[in-house]
């Protein structure tokens, strides 16, 4: 960076300053564990915390003990533990584009109204992961249903391994429960696709002919502003050689989402490109390898089961939980980690 002429690329220049910034805040954080254990040993040598003329164990040891310092001492330690598991995890995030920005989309399947209502739970379940894990968290575009629920929608998630902690949550999710919009209260069952993608600028090594684009516009719907269904600001691109669409909604002024849309694009034509080469395809895309025709019965990844029991099941990891509410509501950690762990 120090280079006179560091700035002439642009792009390039972005990308080094993304990736200094990264490497500082990974630095400052370990700095910043390395005191905070320091200090905990310190404290660990006071005399209160000593008994029978010797130390006492570390504070997982300590759950009996009745003094104020004894409990601030296994708080400070848990609080530490779970920080130093949580930067462990980042270890396995070794991916090529594991640190990028991820582009989440979900395509409702087999089950008709029923689907669509299943998106729209995975809609709402991955922005409020998303949220709570300080993640910038945006849907781009959604496509309604026409009874209720999504179509198809997309999420960008920005920030540090974003890509990294959601790519293995490509795949076919399934819903079995008493559906909402049978009369006679019947249980059914709901398919849903769930494509995650890292971001991408504009790819030097992608070319896209101007020609090949198809270009409309339309106007956005739900909450936006004034301007919403009085303005056609939502874009939507086609890219003819391969049929490719994409779109987004997500911006106030329509060259905004036009640029959002592209950048969707690029994302979507890498992939592809990836997909005729083996090897790279498997880093880029789901192991399975699945396609929105096969949202349906023996290629899903996860089972949601709210009727007759109450579970949630990974079929690759086998992690379990009997907590479908808090699953549903974005607290996806056991099955996003033993995920990453298992790869």
């Amino acid at each position: 960076m120090s280079q006179p002429d560091f700035w002439k690329n642009q792009e390039q220049a972005k990308e080094v300053s993304r990736e200094l910034n990264a490497l500082k805040d990974e630095a400052e954080k370990w700095e910043m564990i390395k005191k905070e254990l320091a200090d905990l040993e310190e404290m660990l040598e006071l005399p209160e915390v000593e008994k029978s003329g010797k130390k006492s164990p570390p504070p997982p040891l300590l759950q009996r003990g009745e003094t104020d310092l004894e409990k601030d001492l296994e708080k400070k330690y848990l609080e530490l533990e779970k920080l130093i598991s949580k930067e462990e995890l980042k270890t396995f995030l070794s991916g090529k584009y594991d640190s990028n920005n991820a582009l989440l989309s979900i395509y409702s399947g087999a089950g008709g109204t029923e689907a669509q209502d299943w998106a729209q739970m995975l809609l709402r379940m991955y922005t409020r992961y998303g949220q709570s894990h300080g993640f910038e968290t945006k849907v781009l575009h959604v496509h309604e249903g026409q009874e209720a629920g999504i179509k198809n929608a997309t999420i960008e998630f920005r920030g540090p391994y974003a890509y990294g902690y959601l790519k293995g949550e490509a795949g076919v999710h399934r819903l079995v429960r008493l559906s909402p919009f049978n009369a006679n209260n019947l249980r059914h069952t709901s398919f849903a696709l769930v494509e995650v993608l890292p971001e991408f600028e504009k790819l030097t090594e992608i070319k896209i002919d101007p020609k090949d684009l198809r270009i409309d516009t339309f106007r956005s719907s739900g909450p936006g502003g004034q301007n919403v269904n009085k303005v056609e600001t939502a874009v939507r691109i086609t890219h003819d050689p391969t049929g490719i669409a994409v779109a987004a909604q997500s911006e106030r002024s329509q060259s905004m989402n036009k640029e959002k849309a592209m950048s969707i694009l690029y994302s979507k034509l890498f992939a592809l490109e990836l997909k005729k080469q083996e090897k790279e395809t498997q880093k880029i895309r789901s192991e399975k390898k699945i396609s929105e025709g096969t949202a349906e019965w023996g290629a899903q990844i996860r089972s949601y089961v709210l009727h007759p029991y109450k579970m949630v099941k990974d079929h690759r990891t086998e992690v379990e939980s009997r907590q479908p509410e808090k699953i549903l509501d974005g607290e996806l950690d056991e099955f996003v980690e033993a995920e990453i762990k298992m790869k």
